[in-house]
């Protein structure tokens, strides 16, 4: 069930929402995020690794499928996976190993809806939509534990 909902007019409102969000997260936070080709999927997930504060750049691990990115001052590790080459590829995805993954680290999987949802009963959905005039809309959808925990503010962290 939807529980938030946030307008982005900006890539730089986008990148705010996940400095918010990722300030909040802890290791073995699981974050899907759907959304169609530009969506802003990589722009949140910029956004989240700065919250994080971990080390490297960060964009889009379509070829790679995931990139580590070491913690820093925060202590908590981020996994970006581009699940959008697995195609719904439940074995592909397994043989990432990304629950041995999620121990350590915040992961957060672009494309996952429909398979990385059996990593954990806990996860956070954000669904992104860009609209005709450029601006976005992000849907927050908390699962389990998530239910009871505190979704960003559009603009926090920034």
């Amino acid at each position: 069930m939807v529980r938030q909902v946030i307008e982005l007019l900006t890539p730089e409102d986008t990148r705010a929402l996940g400095r918010s969000l990722g300030a909040g997260l802890r290791a073995g936070d699981l974050v899907l995020l759907s959304g169609r080709l530009g969506a802003g999927k990589t722009v949140l997930t910029q956004g989240i690794a700065e919250g994080l504060d971990v080390s490297g750049r960060v964009s889009s691990p379509t070829f790679v499928i995931a990139r580590s990115h070491p913690a820093g001052r925060r202590g908590v590790p981020l996994v970006h996976v581009d699940a959008y080459r697995l195609g719904g590829d439940l074995a592909q995805l397994d043989d990432l190993d990304l629950d041995t993954d999620l121990e350590g680290a915040a992961l957060v999987v672009e494309w996952g809806e429909g398979v990385a949802e059996m990593l954990a009963d806990d996860y956070l959905m954000v669904r992104l939509e860009r609209r005709d005039d450029e601006t976005r809309l992000a849907s927050f959808e908390p699962h389990g534990a998530w239910d009871r925990r505190a979704l960003p503010v559009a603009g926090e962290g920034a």
